[in-house]
């Protein structure tokens, strides 16, 4: 490739010294004429040479690499892959610094020299690696190739890097063919961590610190980058590529997303921090090294405070304007040269005594300290192996300005401490509302061995002078450390740790949101019945809305039971059930909530709707008043009066609740905690992911879903949605999937991400086609009679392509009811065909018999193997081939608990055994609905694994909202409403 070789070059390029920094584009121009030259000259060889440290494997021989080809060997010795990085941009002094660590400075002038380059020119370069694992996986494979699923993912399989091979610009990758997936283990794709490059460059590698982070594999990060970058969404990964992924679940690759982003935040401030100080002529190596290390914003607010605009500066920036730096330099590398009379000038402030020019020198020699990388990592080490802990109490003004009420809400924490390993995450919530409100004073309380051991380190090892230093030098150096440590790091200790607690607690309190908020989401629908809703009311009286078993609005009303006139409201309330054949009412826990549910329980028990038997159930209200007035609801119940809209929304919360809360913010829904005091865009991020996650996975109909519950799809937005159902107005309902390429703005990625989370009823496709077919003949995109996805056509042979396409129609394709992504439909038809089944059989109990007997005799994982897929691809197939249609996994959960009378709270005793609903679900314990009217509370030290059931299908580790349990009544406190609970099992 070059006239050079490799490790001339590599010398050639180490060469370059400090003193250069100002001639990089010099540099730069240079060495893109030398990288055309190099293009041009070079010409593909037959053999791509080998040159390792340490010796090949006997069974690991040389081959043959073409460009641009993956060659599989089909021998069971070993597998060769050609590897091409996929930047445009890529550090080449990484594997460069393992071997030749004398000059950090190389590598931060080789990384401004690549930032500077143009992304276009690139050098192409081959990498070949044969390692023993290659082997043990090509032959675990059985020298077959299996594509899968994954195919639309074009990458091969993860490979080691060449700890010799020095690639300075590599070319992007190239569309290559998928490599085959074994059966047995898990799937490595092509992303290890040198090939995942950053738009902007740091001295860290992006995957390794989001491996730290995540506690997950490096090839698996690499792997999710790689996703996310393709602009792939949750859901989709989740199910169609979770090989991928190590089989990690959705809130375990949103909190990898959410790091990655924080990460990626963190590298563009640093730039951004850099362009700004290179502006102002203060950039220099060391700073630009230390701002290229950080990996937080808190040591980014450490390294750049000094140089930020308005600064007056640090100690040290004035003690180095002075020119006491090479002073202090040589105070540590040779002390014994060291004068510092020398340096006094009696005219100068700052210079004018021996203390003056002692005191900068300290104070450079505590910057150097404080900022350098290796001294902070050992003071956080040491940190971790030490008791730390966080006390809040009460601030003076508290006792003056703030009002009672508010100074009682903490009296838990006004003589509070805790260790940091130990503490709550509501409780640092608690103590952060408090700090913030200037109700309590909080600190770090780091012990004084932390500081001992960094003094002793600091002497003996990393900051000791290299010869013989006087006692008056030394006594400089020992004030130097311990003014770096007071004054520097130990607060940059404190910002650090109360950023990671306040971090850990946000995030913490998002995914109990997150999580309370799917199982809400995901709460068994009640199809099937005409509901009446109520929302509850006292001198506006409560609202009624009557709905039919397509939600469709029947009647609406308003009665007055709390006024004096309940007998003859209860009259008309009875005539509408009649009338109406509704014998199930829906209550809103809001605002006389309790006496509503009193009045229809009376009527109840005295048997006053029969012959109808009517039962109620308690429904929670929130956002129902925002949706009420929102534009949503104006477009949906045009004229209808707010109020009783809110009625309508609380009726089919419970007839189908996922598609009405989807509605309303999911913030407004009210199931979590400290939500008002997280970050407001992470919260909102998190929890629309997980409105998508549900939506997505519980699948829509396309012909009769609504717009709002469109644009929450994988894949979709309103523009989007909007524009599919203009289409479908237009054009009529769709008959397969194929169609939502014709729709406007649905692109290719779109449609993968969208197409397997939208289902085709085909009972109500087949019944549209018969009915234009006998009325006015084959529509546009409707076909009765051929093979699914063939077209059909009225024209002669003999007429132009354009008009057959014109009258060219698809028939219906059964696969469109299912889970099965249409990439994965040729898998499917050979499923099909190697069971003997066909498409009119899908969901029918003889398709799931012929599935079990194939399944019982050849197994999974050699049907999988057979057909070329992996087993999660295959186990797709085969669920969304046996699943009944219009199957709704949400069925498998608990429905609302309806009622017929109801207890108080002084009817409770302690020791009473009842049944109730989880309500909310916090960090703290667990609120429960037992039916009188206040909800008790389950502390979290009595929820115990023990406790939970472990047959139940569960939508996630912990308890929360809409499940049943049985629980103890362990106190009752009247005067303040409270009730304590224990939990003995879940129902």
């Amino acid at each position: 490739m070059s006239s050079l070789p490799r490790k001339a070059k590599v010398r050639v390029q180490t060469a370059v010294s400090k003193d250069e920094f100002s001639s990089i584009s010099e540099l730069s121009s240079t060495s893109e004429e030398d990288d055309d030259k190099e293009d041009s000259a070079w010409e593909p060889q037959k053999k791509v040479p080998r040159r390792m440290k340490q010796p090949v494997p006997k069974e690991s021989k040389p081959k043959k690499v073409k460009k641009n080809n993956l060659q599989i060997n089909d021998g069971s010795k070993g597998m060769v892959v050609k590897e091409e990085l996929n930047s445009s941009m890529a550090i080449a002094d990484v594997d460069l610094e393992d071997r030749n660590s004398k000059s950090d400075t190389v590598q931060t002038l080789k990384r401004a020299k690549t930032e500077q380059e143009d992304s276009a020119q690139r050098t192409k370069k081959l990498k070949v690696e044969e390692t023993n694992e290659a082997s043990n996986f090509r032959s675990e494979s059985n020298s077959a190739e299996i594509p899968s699923t994954s195919t639309m993912w074009e990458e091969g399989c993860i490979q080691e890097d060449n700890e010799d091979d020095c690639t300075f610009r590599p070319f992007p990758l190239k569309v290559m063919k998928p490599e085959p997936y074994p059966c047995r283990q898990l799937v490595k794709c092509q992303a290890s961590a040198n090939n995942i490059i950053e738009d902007v460059k740091m001295n860290w590698r992006i995957v390794q610190v989001l491996s730290e982070r995540t506690n997950i594999h490096p090839w698996v990060c690499a792997n999710i980058i790689r996703l996310f970058n393709d602009d792939n969404t949750i859901p989709f990964i989740i199910r169609y590529r979770k090989e991928l992924i190590d089989n990690l679940d959705a809130d375990s690759l949103r909190e990898v997303q959410q790091t990655l982003e924080e990460l990626r935040a963190v590298a563009k401030k640093v730039h951004s921090t850099i362009q700004k100080i290179k502006k102002e002529g203060k950039m220099t190596e060391c700073l630009l090294k230390a701002l290229l290390n950080c990996k937080t914003f808190e040591e980014l607010e450490h390294v750049s405070a000094p140089y930020k605009t308005g600064s007056k500066g640090t100690k040290a920036q004035r003690a180095r304007q002075l020119g006491l730096e090479g002073a202090a330099r040589t105070l540590l590398e040779n002390p014994g040269e060291l004068n510092l009379l020398s340096h006094i000038q009696p005219n100068v402030t700052g210079l004018s005594t021996l203390k003056d020019i002692e005191t900068g020198v300290q104070h450079i020699l505590a910057d150097m300290i404080a900022k350098d990388r290796k001294t902070l990592d050992f003071v956080r080490q040491a940190c971790q192996d030490s008791y730390i802990y966080l006390q809040s109490s009460l601030t003076k003004m508290s006792f003056k300005k703030a009002n009672e009420k508010d100074v009682d809400k903490f009296i838990l924490y006004q003589n509070f401490s805790c260790n940091i390993n130990n503490i709550q995450h509501h409780q640092v919530l608690a103590i952060n509302r408090g700090e913030n409100m200037k109700i309590l004073m909080v600190k770090i309380n780091i012990p004084d061995e932390v500081k001992d051991r960094f003094c002793r380190w600091c002497t003996q090892s990393r900051w000791r002078p290299r010869s013989f230093a006087s006692p008056e030098l030394l006594k400089i150096l020992y004030n130097s450390l311990d003014d770096s440590y007071k004054r520097l790091i130990y607060p940059l200790i404190c910002r650090e740790l109360r950023a990671k607690l306040t971090s850990d607690a946000e995030k913490e309190s998002v995914m109990m949101f997150g999580r309370n908020l799917r199982q809400l989401l995901l709460t068994s629908p009640v199809p099937g019945r005409t509901l009446m809703g109520v929302d509850p009311g006292y001198k506006h009286g409560c609202k009624l809305a009557i709905i039919s078993p397509t939600s469709q609005i029947l009647h609406t009303d308003v009665v007055y039971l709390h006024c004096g006139q309940g007998f003859r409201e209860a009259e008309k309330i009875k005539r509408l059930l009649l009338n109406f054949s509704c014998s199930t009412v829906v209550i809103g826990n809001g605002t006389a909530c309790r006496e509503t549910e009193a009045y229809f329980a009376d009527l109840i028990k005295k048997n006053y709707f029969a012959p109808l038997d009517v039962v109620y159930c308690i429904v929670s209200e929130a956002g129902a008043s925002i949706y009420s007035v929102s534009s949503e609801a104006n477009k949906e119940m045009p004229g209808l009066d707010p109020n009783l809209r809110s009625a309508v929304s609380i009726a089919r919360r419970v007839q189908d609740p996922l598609a009405e809360l989807v509605k309303i913010e999911p913030k407004h829904i009210g199931v979590g905690m400290y939500q008002h005091d997280v970050s407001q865009t992470l919260l909102k991020a998190t929890l629309d992911s997980i409105v998508e996650e549900c939506v997505s996975f519980v699948g829509v109909d396309i012909n009769i879903c609504s717009e709002v519950l469109l644009r929450h799809i994988a894949g979709l937005n309103a523009n989007r949605a909007k524009n599919i159902i203009e289409w479908r107005e237009e054009h009529g309902p769709f008959i397969n999937r194929e169609q939502l390429k014709k729709v406007k703005g649905l692109g290719p990625k779109s449609f993968q991400q969208c197409a397997g989370f939208i289902r085709i009823n085909q009972d109500y496709i087949q019944t549209f086609c018969s009915q234009h077919t006998e009325s006015a003949g084959p529509v546009q995109g409707v076909a009765v009679a051929a093979p699914a996805g063939v077209r059909v056509t009225n024209e002669k042979q003999g007429k132009k392509k354009s008009k057959t396409a014109a009258n060219a129609v698809l028939k219906p394709n059964p696969l469109d009811q299912t889970c099965i992504h249409p990439e994965s439909y040729d898998i499917a038809m050979r499923f099909l065909s190697f069971i003997e089944g066909t498409l009119f059989e899908i969901g029918k109990p003889e398709m799931q018999q012929k599935i079990n007997s194939i399944l019982k005799d050849e197994g999974m994982e050699k049907i999988a193997k057979r057909l070329q897929t992996t087993v999660h691809t295959l186990q797709i197939i085969v669920d969304g081939l046996s699943q009944p249609e219009s199957f709704d996994f949400r069925t498998d959960f608990d429905k609302p608990d309806f009622k017929r009378s109801i207890v108080c709270l002084e009817d409770l005793q302690v020791g009473t055994v009842l049944t109730g609903r989880v309500e909310n679900a916090t960090l703290f314990g667990i609120f429960v609905d037992i039916g009188v009217g206040r909800a008790g509370l389950i502390p979290i030290r009595n929820v115990t694994e023990e406790k939970l059931s472990k047959t139940k299908k569960r939508r996630s580790l912990e308890l929360g909202p809409g499940e049943k349990v049985e629980v103890q009544v362990l106190n009752i406190d009247v005067p303040r409403s409270r009730i304590t609970l224990d939990l003995i099992r879940v129902l």
